[in-house]
């Protein structure tokens, strides 16, 4: 058996191994199916938006726009994580996934059909806008549904590499929106690209969303979710049973406990590899190709072999992660992105082909993809079980919007008003400082019963 929860009348609530790769190849897909929506656009944004969408203005100021619509879709994560949050404490983890991957997948072949500016004028980023807060608030629960299946499915010892698995898909839906730029890139030109081209991948993440759905529909619910002294039914009882004279000790203590440290932690941690990978993914790929004036293709590429290069990054850290302890891989990992934030910039600004490919591929693996690893499993142990999925979604999606949101903007602005690289490779210090600083003041959770109420800290 993968793993065994206790209810509370001492039943065992038992998923195999079977049961275990199911939710796995569910949670893959679907963080892939988020990751390859919000890649796909963000690519797009700063590739091919800024002509489509915002026509008539400086490269700059086009720039700064179209990174503005990749970030209001972290407004309506938010939204999307509160609202699905909720409902994935209260009625299980399996339901509120069918919906989120449904929401996301609609909206992102919807914007594959949208009209151009040229075609409909403003109407054009307004229709933009509004497809990308669709697309948001059923992505704002995704990624937290997702890990809190997983980790709740894991082994005990194995957590941190079963966990990794909800990175890898991440992972994997980068390195499907890359690739496919990277061709469109290679073989279209520049008319092909800005009439039709663009619309492709858009259109294509459809085959994608009807297999997830297709798998999600035979997962079982989490047996950490079935095992909480709190579910009743497949429900969990409202705060007002909970206080009710018949309530268990135990419950009444989950109440009581003082909310917020555990929450501001996970935030903390969230920051690094958010901000990180706001601009190592999303701004870098823009300001190659407007402000160095280099090959387009080249970013993308470079994002394409780093993520590659997180398939055996991803799971290592997990792995490592188990062996050694949460703590000591978030401080290692946070520690080698600050020493290398100038180094970075420094390769990718020289002129060379190849140190700007080795900059970007190290920094992603680092800053991003390994702090990503660590995050996955780290802050489902962080929360009880009963506000697990409510409180992992706002700490991703706030860290999100306050750091992966805003950051390109930021550093779009930093860099127009001082002609220099340097604000990128300070982001980037500064992102990861934070999560060093969070992840000496958190507890080691490695190990811990997720099916514990209270909060480990």
């Amino acid at each position: 058996m993968a793993e065994t929860a206790m209810t509370p009348a001492g039943n065992a609530v038992t998923r195999s191994t079977k049961d275990l790769t199911k939710a796995a190849v569910s949670g893959w897909l679907g963080t892939a199916m988020e990751f390859m929506d919000f890649q796909l656009y963000s690519l797009a944004a700063a590739i091919v938006f800024n002509q489509i969408f915002f026509p008539g203005v400086s490269p700059a100021i086009a720039l700064i726009a179209a990174m503005a619509t990749y970030g209001v879709g972290y407004v309506a994560r938010l939204a999307g994580a509160i609202y699905f949050g909720r409902m994935g404490d209260r009625i299980g983890r399996r339901r509120v996934l069918f919906l989120t991957i449904a929401l996301m997948g609609v909206s992102t072949t919807l914007i594959g059909v949208l009209p151009t500016y040229q075609m409909i004028g403003i109407t054009a980023p307004i229709l933009l806008v509004v497809l990308r807060l669709v697309q948001g608030f059923g992505a704002g629960a995704e990624i937290a549904g997702a890990t809190v299946m997983l980790a709740e499915y894991a082994p005990v010892r194995r957590r941190g590499l079963v966990a990794s698995l909800v990175s890898l898909g991440t992972n994997s839906g980068t390195l499907a929106a890359s690739a496919l730029w990277a061709l469109l890139l290679a073989v279209l030109s520049e008319e092909q690209l800005l009439s039709w081209g663009w619309r492709l991948p858009f259109l294509l993440s459809f085959v994608l969303m009807i297999f997830a759905v297709w798998i999600r529909t035979n997962v079982k619910e989490s047996p950490v979710f079935e095992a909480r002294p709190d579910v009743v039914d497949g429900v969990a009882l409202t705060r007002a049973e909970v206080e009710s004279a018949e309530a268990r000790p135990v419950l009444q203590a989950a109440l009581e406990q003082r909310k917020g440290k555990a929450f501001f932690l996970a935030l903390a941690l969230r920051f690094g590899q958010a901000g990180n990978s706001g601009l190592v993914q999303t701004f870098l790929v823009g300001y190659i190709a407007t402000s160095l004036a280099q090959d387009r293709a080249l970013p993308t590429e470079a994002i394409m072999w780093g993520s590659i290069v997180g398939f055996v990054t991803v799971p290592l850290v997990g792995m490592l992660g188990d062996r050694f302890g949460r703590r000591s891989m978030y401080s290692a990992l946070s520690l080698l992105t600050i020493a290398f934030a100038f180094p970075m910039m420094l390769m990718i600004t020289s002129g060379s082909t190849a140190a700007l490919l080795f900059g970007m591929i190290a920094g992603l693996n680092l800053g991003v993809l390994g702090l990503f690893a660590l995050e996955s499993v780290t802050m489902a142990e962080l929360f009880g079980a009963r506000t697990r999925f409510t409180q992992l979604a706002l700490s991703k999606e706030i860290g999100g919007i306050l750091a992966t949101a805003i950051g390109p903007v930021i550093a779009a602005s930093l860099t127009a008003a001082t002609g220099s690289w340097w604000p990128i490779a300070a982001m980037l210090i500064v992102y990861s400082t934070i999560t060093l600083v969070a992840a000496r003041l958190a507890p080691e959770t490695r190990g811990r019963d997720l099916v514990q109420l209270e909060d480990a800290a």
